[in-house]
């Protein structure tokens, strides 16, 4: 019986491919009533997590809060308990919005752990790329009974899109895979990360035309749409 290998793998380097048995888990929850922002800010500061704070753009009295780790244990032994203190109890939760997924690699990443493990944090807490937009997405079935190469074709039409976007400055993506761990059972997570909110916007309308989309998708969003007033990474 062959032996499972989950590992991450990444491009060939120093002639050999390269694997790691690490990924990043994120979590986005979304709050409302919170009519007091300075006392969550406060909260995180002394709770010394690493995390981003966003203010609901569609909701006065919105904010989410993204979370991480390489360890999900995290979620409940450090996220939970921060939530269940006073400055976050008063807080309702919206679950139609809470995102959790996984860094994952494709096989041709340069710097596998940079891509599994940094890359994702670096751009949620970029200090000048505040606007995020996250939502989760659930392919049709037939996507995955397409053969390999047109998988391929219509994954890199796609690509082509977020590649334009982020070469030209407009725009930084996270990519995360969510089976098994989301409740209502969808395939990933993607966060788009900017300066400002309109290209945001014109990158997911420029990706409604490719045939993943047009052709493939079965559901998405909902959709969060905020902007960041407190992030922490550590060094």
């Amino acid at each position: 019986m062959e032996q499972l290998d989950l590992r991450e793998k990444g491009g060939i380097r120093a002639g050999q491919q390269q694997t790691l048995d690490r990924r990043l888990f994120m979590q986005l929850l979304a709050f409302g009533n919170s009519r007091d922002t300075a006392r969550l800010t406060a909260a995180l500061t002394a709770s010394g997590l690493e995390a981003v704070l966003y203010e609901d753009a569609n909701d006065p009295q919105g904010v989410a809060l993204l979370t991480w780790s390489d360890n999900p244990d995290h979620f409940v032994t450090a996220v939970r308990p921060l939530l269940n203190q006073d400055a976050f109890r008063e807080l309702v939760l919206k679950p139609e919005y809470t995102m959790m997924g996984r860094t994952y690699a494709l096989g041709h990443e340069p710097n596998l752990e940079e891509w599994l493990i940094d890359r994702s944090r670096k751009a949620v807490t970029d200090p000048e790329w505040l606007w995020a937009v996250w939502y989760p997405l659930r392919r049709k079935g037939e996507f995955n009974a397409l053969p390999p190469e047109e998988q391929t074709s219509i994954l890199r039409e796609h690509g082509r899109i977020g590649h334009s976007f982020g070469e030209a400055g407009f725009a930084k993506d996270v990519r995360l895979a969510c089976f098994g761990i989301d409740k209502m059972d969808n395939d990933f997570v993607i966060g788009l990360i900017g300066k400002e909110l309109f290209p945001l916007s014109a990158c997911v309308q420029a990706m409604r035309k490719t045939r993943q989309t047009s052709s493939f998708m079965q559901d998405m969003g909902p959709f969060f749409i905020g902007r960041a007033i407190w992030q922490k990474m550590a060094e």
